[in-house]
């Protein structure tokens, strides 16, 4: 079996949730890309790489959610989505900032523009169109009670109907991938 996993913003594969997930299923082959910053790069290149990798369930944080979202005809876990980036100043705003965790590139800093800005902002006019029968009975969303940074439980729910609260906050911490992530993709993958 095999998971695709894609970070949050200004993190990488190589984050705490990563090393925690593979913990808690060492039996399953967990695939964690570094994202591309800007979208336009981003997308098209999940999108081949999901196609290459044939993952059983795609589970994705904040802005990772907003790409998993749009991996139509898999299954897939959407966790404290971030459907709206563009408008997130308090996240998205223009300059160089630091990576959260190391990236296989290297990299240490990204630079966000009012490009990339506009970048986001274009795709989540888009991101909800494609959406199959299969990806509204195979698409969960989980929200965290105390999540401050993103609330998109509404705007998920007028497309998907698998929403569960669950007590945490925006960042995954292995207690809310123990009680909320871990027997969800159980149930979904059957294990």
């Amino acid at each position: 079996m095999k998971i695709l996993y894609f970070h949050g913003f200004a993190s990488s594969g190589a984050s705490g949730t990563v090393e925690l997930l593979r913990k808690l299923f060492p039996e399953i082959e967990i695939v964690a890309p570094d994202i591309p910053v800007d979208p336009v790069e981003a997308l098209p290149y999940l999108q081949q790489l999901t196609q290459d990798e044939q993952p059983d369930l795609i589970i994705g944080t904040s802005m990772g959610a907003m790409y998993a979202q749009q991996m139509f005809g898999f299954k897939k876990i959407c966790v404290n989505p971030a459907f709206n980036m563009s408008t997130m100043s308090k996240v998205l705003k223009t300059g160089t900032f630091k990576f959260l965790n190391g990236r296989k590139d290297h990299q240490k800093e990204f630079r966000i523009t009012r490009n990339i800005i506009q970048h986001f902002n274009q795709m989540e006019r888009q991101q909800f169109k494609g959406i199959t029968e299969f990806d509204k009975e195979n698409t969960y969303g989980l929200f965290g009670i105390h999540d401050t940074t993103t609330n998109c439980y509404d705007l998920f729910k007028k497309h998907y109907a698998n929403a569960q609260r669950f007590d945490g906050e925006h960042h995954l911490n292995e207690k809310a991938l123990r009680h909320a992530v871990l027997p969800l993709v159980k149930q979904i993958l059957g294990i």
